[in-house]
């Protein structure tokens, strides 16, 4: 409900059996607040998932109604309706089904309706990571939308996660090629090697093997209850590695700043307090390389290793905290990269000149204000009740594209950043063409060993992927869509600068200080 992205694991299927609630139903008002709405999911997950549990049934009268603006959280409220329709779904789930084991079908399931909910409920977004076994037939269907119709239909909740395997080094995973090259899933993810290994360089340390997974973009590897603290740097930004230094060093004190905030969550503070685990991830890579070369990219993450792991003996000493256990990424970036005008992670674009979409809610200000300035804005085909797409034409960096970069130089790129930068991951898509499919196979038994997860993604051919985050169009095309854009006017926002009645200090987007008569 804080709009983050959640990783999860199937391996508690088969370790409970679900019951049928019993007795004269219990009935629950629920608080008009995120905690409220938890709380609730709690309960009912709780009636089927214990013996001896009473029906719960809510009383949703405290839930402010849709539209009602939420002050302090930003947005407007969604209203009772996509709390009670996430309910009704967990029902019709679990109910009659006294004696049966909890799937990894269950698992998924409920984790992705609380995910469509949570996307549902009008200020945040949602994203999940769900991890499977290799041999789990059930599991590595639950995106065949010929086996699983409705999870994968317009009212379906399957969209919700990425899911992906719990790899070994060593393993043979040709059983996955085929569906792999369908539809990109699933992912592979060698907790093994996230386990023994920081930079894969470097010799085994064993130091994170607590770990269980990984966050939803897959940059980050994680224990139970861990969070992410990321932070972007971009080396062709900077004309000489010396420069870049510096910039590592502002991004590592930042990053190593936010693990000394304490969590709502305990058990999260816990963790946090014994890893300090940091992300320092750097974008526009395959910019460098194309500019620099691989060599140059070689020596200059070398360095800025050397450089963040030497300021976190220095500084950790000096805040009297534990050394980070593990301290850099590769984020996938997107939107960030974009906006300083750098190819994204390790990834080449998908072309110099195409369309970014991004997703708001139904109801976001911002929506008129991208129509008003002649943007295309439609329904989500996935979530149209719900979430609504603005297309922006884009041209970016002049590099080669997506489609001019064969799929072993992307792998051999990523593959470079997680044996000289990452000892977290460094989070790759690995888009592939028709003709490349036969090369799936051999790629996973080719790079065994020297990447942490990998994902593929067949490319789209003749508009088969509607409203992709990113797709290529012609010079033409941008013309035509730039010709009726005008400049974001963005005063509506802010309704002229005065913000709501009760709205102080720091909103989403501005923070005002107090008048010296009002101190």
């Amino acid at each position: 409900m804080l709009g983050v992205g959640v990783g999860f694991d199937t391996l508690g299927a088969g370790q409970l059996a679900l019951h049928e609630p019993e007795g004269e139903p219990v009935v629950h008002v629920i608080a008009d607040s995120r905690e409220g709405w938890c709380e609730s999911v709690d309960l009912l997950l709780r009636s089927f998932l214990l013996p001896n549990q009473r029906r719960v049934e809510f009383d949703y009268s405290q839930i402010r109604p849709a539209g009602t603006p939420i002050k302090r959280f930003g947005g407007t409220a969604a209203g009772p309706g996509p709390l009670r329709k996430l309910h009704g779904s967990l029902r019709g789930l679990l109910d009659q089904r006294s004696g049966q084991p909890l799937s990894s079908t269950d698992i998924v399931d409920i984790m992705n309706l609380i995910g469509k909910c949570v996307v549902a409920g009008n200020v945040r977004r949602s994203a999940e990571l769900a991890l499977g076994l290799a041999d789990d037939k059930a599991f590595l269907q639950l995106k065949d939308p010929d086996v699983n119709p409705d999870r994968m239909g317009p009212d379906g909740w399957g969209f919700m996660s990425n899911n992906s395997i719990v790899a070994e080094v060593g393993g043979n995973y040709d059983h996955l090629v085929d569906q792999i090259a369908l539809n990109g899933e699933p992912g592979l993810v060698y907790l093994d090697l996230m386990r023994s290994h920081g930079r894969l360089m470097d010799p085994a340390n064993n130091r994170d093997y607590r770990a269980k997974g990984l966050n939803p973009c897959a940059e980050q590897t994680l224990e139970d209850h861990e969070l992410c603290t990321l932070v972007e740097t971009y080396p062709i930004r900077h004309e000489t590695v010396d420069d870049y230094l510096r910039t590592l060093k502002a991004a590592y004190l930042y990053a190593k700043a936010v693990t000394l905030l304490p969590t709502h969550w305990p058990e999260s503070n816990e963790v946090m307090t014994r890893n300090r685990r940091i992300g320092c991830s750097a974008s526009g890579i395959a910019q460098f390389v194309e500019d620099r070369g691989w060599t140059e990219l070689r020596t200059w993450m070398d360095m800025g290793y050397a450089e963040i792991t030497a300021r976190d003996v220095q500084y950790s000493e000096w805040l009297g905290v534990r050394e980070s256990i593990k301290r850099t990424s590769i984020k996938p970036s997107g939107t960030v990269s974009l906006l300083m005008g750098v190819t994204p992670g390790v990834h080449w674009p998908e072309q110099t000149t195409y369309i970014r979409r991004m997703r708001f809610r139904v109801g976001d200000p911002m929506i008129a204000v991208f129509e008003s300035a002649g943007y295309y804005v439609e329904p989500d085909v996935m979530d149209p009740t719900h979430t609504m797409v603005v297309a922006f034409p884009t041209r970016g960096p002049q590099v080669r594209s997506n489609r001019e970069v064969s799929v072993w130089e992307k792998v051999a790129l990523a593959a470079a950043l997680q044996h000289h930068w990452s000892d977290n991951m460094v989070s790759a898509t690995f888009t592939f063409t028709p003709e490349e499919r036969d090369q799936i196979g051999p790629l996973l038994h080719a790079f065994d060993g020297q990447l942490k997860t990998m994902s593929f993604l067949p490319m789209a051919e003749g508009g088969a992927y509607q409203q992709m985050p990113y797709e290529a169009i012609t010079n033409e095309t941008f013309e035509v869509m730039t010709a009726g854009v005008s400049r974001i006017d963005y005063a509506p926002i802010y309704q002229n600068g005065v913000e709501p009645e009760g709205d102080r200090y720091c909103s989403n987007d501005v923070c005002e200080m107090p008048r010296p008569t009002e101190r």
